[in-house]
């Protein structure tokens, strides 16, 4: 089936798109590019393009909650293949600003939950690469 249009960013609202911007391109690589002081958007390698866009009353999502201001969306990242790595993973994006949410289970999920510094979820995974 054609497609009726090609993605062109994944955007989150945020009260500081600078700050944001610098944590993930921290967290993904890339480089950020703001257009004015409202928005930025992530020029992150071999991926969509995540932009940031000012929200003046911005309400961080309650994760993990389902009813009332729930989780919307949230971003996964390949943290490597080893336990190891996620662990060094988890380290660098501590020391960038992002809260745990989820560090439990290992024997069970391959993932680990956290916050970013504007309170959005994503999420550090152990990928087995071929």
């Amino acid at each position: 089936m054609a497609s009726v249009a090609r993605l062109r960013n994944v955007v989150l609202d945020c009260p500081d798109p600078h700050a944001l911007a610098a944590f993930y391109a921290a967290v993904a690589g890339g480089t950020p590019e703001p257009e004015d002081d409202t928005w930025v958007t992530l020029q992150a390698p071999g991926g969509p393009r995540p932009a940031f866009q000012r929200a003046e009353d911005h309400t961080p999502p309650d994760w993990p909650r389902a009813d009332r201001n729930g989780q919307q969306l949230h971003l996964d990242f390949d943290a490597g293949s080893t336990w190891a790595e996620i662990d060094a993973a988890h380290e660098r994006v501590l020391a960038l600003g992002a809260r745990p949410l989820d560090l439990g289970d290992r024997e069970k999920k391959d993932f680990q939950v956290y916050a970013d510094p504007a309170r959005h979820p994503f999420c550090l995974c152990r990928i087995e690469h071929a």
